[in-house]
Parts: C-alpha cells; structure tokens; sequence
C-alpha cells in the first residue's frame, strides 16, 4: 500500500515538474507574474516556473503586426463627410509595458487611431485630402508612435487605404476629370494640328528652294550649251572661211606658178564679175578695160546660139 501511494505522489510531482516547464519560441515573449507582481520576462528557450506561485501573465507576440481598422466617418476643413479606412504596422518592443501599460492595447489603439485621423482631416480640406496622402500617413506615424512609447509599442507605419468621398463628390469629382481630360485632348489636337501646319509649311519651303536651285542650274547649264555652241559654230564658221581662203591661195599660187596670159586673167575676171553678178545688187559697175572684153564674150556666145 505504501509503495501505492508512493508512486502515485512521484507521477504528481512529475507531472507538476513537466506542466511547470515552459519553451519559448522564437519571436515570442513570456510575461511572468510571481504571487500577483510583475517578475520577469521570458525571452526565447526553456525556463521553469515555480509551481502555485508564478504563473505566465501573458504571451507577447514580438513580430510586426498588422491592424486594419474598418472606415471611419471623417469631416474636412470644408465641411465634407468622407469615409477613410486606416492600415496600421506595428511591433511590441517591451512586453512589460505592453502588458501594463494600458488595459486592451488594441482597442487603445484603434480609439487612438481613429481621433488622431478626425484631427488631422479636420484642418484640411477636401482637395487636400486626397493628394495628401504621404502627408497625413506621416503625421498619424508620428503621432501615434509616441503616443504608444508607454504601452511598450512601436509604430512603423500607417497607411490610409481608402479614401471614400459622399457619392454626390464622387459624380462632380468624375465630371471634372472628364472636363479636364477633355481639355487636354483638344489642347493635345491643336498642337498637333499646328506642328503638322508648320511641318507642311516648312515642306512647300524647302521644295520651292529645291525646285528654284534646280532651274537655276537648268538655266545655267542651258546657257553654257549655248555658248558652247556658238563657240564651236563660230570656229567651224572660221575653220571655212580659212578653208577657202587657203583654197583660193592656193590656187592663186597655182595661177601665178603657170604664168598666165592675158586671155586667162580677162577670163578669171569675168569669173569674179559672174560671182560679183549672183548677188543682190541691182547696179554693177564693170571697168573700162574689161568691157571689150564682155562684148567679145557676148559675141562668141551668140555666135554659138546660131550654130
């Protein structure tokens, strides 16, 4: 019986030995109370706990978390009620505040949260708002990081996701994109109707330089044709008249090597008067000396017509 009861106070204590044993994970923090007072914190391992006197007070997560707060109603500067969801980042830098410093931290947070956006929208207006987004996510960082230093939190960052104007805002906002995407369309057509203008104008230019080059050259290139020409007439013109000179030269040396008689000389004048005779002159003058010579020729050619 002794060794009964033995063996089941042994199996007690080991059980109470083993469930008084804790393993920490990575990432984690244990909050440890002893008697009802604040003892220490358990960081990462394997600790023992004293058995009915400290019990674990709560488990602190130590990784960056994440709040996504549902839209909270919003009033701007200019009187416009807006819904504005809020993205909050934060981490639990010392699990002793977090655990002590405030009864629900999250719920803390997400008052904190939704007063410190009602202020900042508050004091800008509607415009302003929603182009103002990096502004206002960095006032909400640094206002609510410090507000939260003695809750042992750290806030990274904060990020508003939606931004959702009355309906009525909405419709004006759309007519005044579409107004303004209308103006830049027709703004974008006449620049471009203007450049294609000038593109055309500056064409029909350098095409009227073009074709005046082109003819100025033509009438250069004409008028040197021509003068060639004349030039290459002129000397064919001059090379003939050379040629019969040179031809009556020579046949006068000819002429003169023979020792003509006077019968031949009257003959050649009465050839140079024939030559004389052929043009356009209506009156000849034929010298004294040679008219006998014309009757005696008149003579032997009516004689030969009577034959």
């Amino acid at each position: 019986m002794g060794w009964i009861i033995l063996g089941v106070v042994i199996v007690i204590l080991f059980i109470i030995v083993i469930s008084n044993i804790a393993v920490v994970q990575q990432s984690k923090a244990y909050v440890i109370e002893r008697l009802g007072a604040f003892q220490e914190v358990w960081g990462v391992g394997m600790h023992f706990k004293v058995p009915f006197i400290d019990r674990i007070a709560r488990k602190v997560s130590l990784k960056e978390q994440v709040l996504d707060y549902p839209p909270q109603p919003v009033i701007t500067k200019d009187n416009v009620t807006m819904q504005i969801d809020t993205v909050v980042y934060f981490q639990i830098t010392d699990p002793k505040l977090y655990c002590y410093g405030v009864e629900q931290p999250m719920m803390a947070m997400e008052t904190l949260t939704a007063t410190t956006l009602r202020n900042i929208i508050g004091d800008l207006e509607l415009d302003q708002t929603l182009t103002s987004r990096d502004v206002i996510n960095t006032k909400m960082r640094s206002i609510l990081d410090e507000a939260t230093d003695p809750w042992g939190i750290k806030v990274n960052r904060v990020e508003l996701k939606n931004i959702l104007p009355p309906q009525d805002i909405q419709n004006s906002m759309e007519k005044q994109m579409k107004a303004e995407r209308d103006r830049r369309q027709a703004i974008l057509q006449a620049e471009g109707q203007k450049k294609s203008a000038i593109l055309i104008a500056e064409g029909e230019k350098e095409s009227a330089i073009l074709r005046a080059d082109a003819e100025k050259q033509a009438a250069i290139l004409k008028a040197e044709a021509e003068k060639q020409a004349a030039i290459l007439k002129a000397d064919g013109e001059a090379q003939a008249i050379r040629s019969v000179q040179q031809a009556l030269a020579d046949s006068l040396a000819m002429l003169n090597e023979k020792a003509p008689n006077d019968a031949v000389l009257k003959l050649k004048s009465i050839e140079a008067m024939q030559k004389v005779a052929d043009g356009k002159a209506t009156k000849i003058i034929i010298p004294s000396e040679m008219q006998g010579l014309v009757g005696l020729a008149n003579g032997i050619v009516e004689g030969v017509k009577e034959q």
